[in-house]
């Protein structure tokens, strides 16, 4: 059960960054959908079959993490295309909703 309260806070954290980098990457259409459908199966897909597995004794769901792993990779490798791919004039200039500041 620790297990699955661990993964669902690291990928929780992960997911924040995603939400930033998606758009400033530019990552649109299908491949966005993808990152995003992808990443959200694996986020709660991984530590779900941890607590339904050990937690009500449905043992037999604890190899669908494969699964749900693949797809966090699958999504990351996505992100990875994207960002590898993108124009390099216009790199880093991606949606942000207010301008840095030192404060």
């Amino acid at each position: 059960m620790i297990g699955g309260h661990a993964h669902l806070g690291v990928l929780s954290i992960l997911a924040l960054v995603m939400g930033f980098a998606v758009p400033a990457v530019g990552v649109t259409g299908t491949l966005r959908t993808a990152v995003t459908v992808l990443f959200i199966a694996g986020q709660w897909g991984i530590p779900g079959i941890v607590w339904l597995g050990e937690g009500f004794g449905l043992m037999f769901l604890m190899p669908t993490g494969f699964l749900w792993g693949g797809a966090l990779i699958v999504s990351m490798l996505i992100m990875l295309y994207a960002t590898l791919t993108q124009d390099a004039a216009t790199s880093g200039t991606g949606p942000a909703g207010m301008a840095p500041t030192d404060d």
